[in-house]
């Protein structure tokens, strides 16, 4: 984990985190369990119930913070009050106590580390819906996240003893899970704009061929000579900024791809004429905020058009705006 070259430095530390809080959730729970197995009560069977009733929502509170890259202060706030609150319970009872023979037993407060934990899979079930365009695959691995967790905070309300370590191990799959979706997903991406590549252009086609309805291309206006005259950061940077402009532009049933130096495709599934024109207007308005030009040419499906005929025919829909670019322009084409 520590020595992975596709995730990002912080992404890698988040994960490296979560899984050492799995690790002392899980020793404090063993601890707790053979304090409990005691005759006697002891004072350490209340702080490492409060430690562990605590460590549940920083959890949970990381977990949000590698799916979604959180930074927000106030995410972390009902973590912070419900551990307060678990710690003041070690001499007050408020959320649990043992009694002389040891027995568990909750306070007027006892369910507010599952109540916190519900809260924070609410949040997480929200963004999961409203943080951007997400594709099939993402949703099914977020809900199983989602209702695993879901399970392992219902039943221990039920069957405290036995089930009390679910917990630990339920999270540590769907760590696992998301990490190996994360690397297959980086595996998809191109690595500057973070748009499909091109092999999941190859890979996409085919698997959807049948909704496939259009092909747009896209080529960027000058990029070479942004190269030659302001160095490569300056056209990494233009290509960056043009691949936002066409992730904004797109809607969940487009699918945008960098296919290799200033060359960017859009597929669209079961889309009209009509909307393939609406979505290349966007794309106009959002390239227009910005100090880049593009050409773009579009193709629709005939009935029996191949994918790459789709292409070639988008292709030369370009090249001709491009032509008239260059024309209009009065700028040197070589310098494309």
């Amino acid at each position: 984990l520590l020595t992975d070259i596709h995730l990002e430095r912080k992404m890698i530390r988040r994960i490296a985190i979560t899984t050492g809080m799995l690790f002392i959730y899980s020793v404090f729970c063993y601890m707790e369990t053979y304090f409990g197995n005691q005759p006697e009560v002891s004072i350490f069977r209340s702080i490492l119930s409060a430690a562990d009733y605590s460590l549940i929502a920083f959890i949970l509170v990381e977990i949000i913070m590698i799916v979604y890259r959180e930074k927000r202060f106030f995410v972390v706030i009902p973590a912070i009050l419900n551990a307060i609150i678990c710690f003041i319970s070690i001499p007050t009872g408020i959320v649990f106590s043992f009694d002389e023979n040891n027995a568990f037993h909750r306070g007027p407060l006892g369910h507010i580390a599952y109540i916190v934990c519900g809260i924070y899979l609410v949040y997480f079930t929200i963004r999961m819906f409203t943080s951007g365009k997400r594709q099939k695959e993402e949703y099914s691995l977020l809900l199983f996240l989602v209702l695993t967790s879901v399970l392992c905070l219902i039943i221990p309300l039920f069957l405290y003893e036995p089930v009390m370590h679910w917990f630990v191990s339920t999270i540590a799959i769907d760590i696992l899970l998301y990490y190996v979706y994360l690397l297959q997903r980086y595996t998809k991406r191109d690595p500057l704009t973070k748009l499909l590549n091109r092999q999941s252009y190859y890979s996409d086609t085919e698997k959807y061929f049948d909704s496939v309805t259009s092909v747009i291309t896209i080529d960027m206006n000058g990029l070479k000579e942004i190269n030659d005259n302001q160095g490569h950061v300056a056209g990494d940077t233009a290509l960056k900024a043009l691949g936002d402009c066409f992730y904004k532009a797109a809607q969940s049933r487009h699918r945008v791809y960098r296919i290799g130096g200033d060359e960017f495709v859009l597929v669209c599934l079961n889309s009209s004429e009509d909307d393939v024109k609406a979505l290349i207007e966007r794309i106009r308005n959002e390239v227009s905020k910005t100090i880049y030009t593009c050409s773009i040419g579009y193709s629709m499906q005939t009935g029996n058009s191949t994918i790459d005929a789709l292409y070639h025919e988008a292709d030369k829909r370009l090249y001709e705006e491009k032509k008239a670019f260059y024309e209009r322009t009065g700028k040197d084409r070589r310098k494309r």
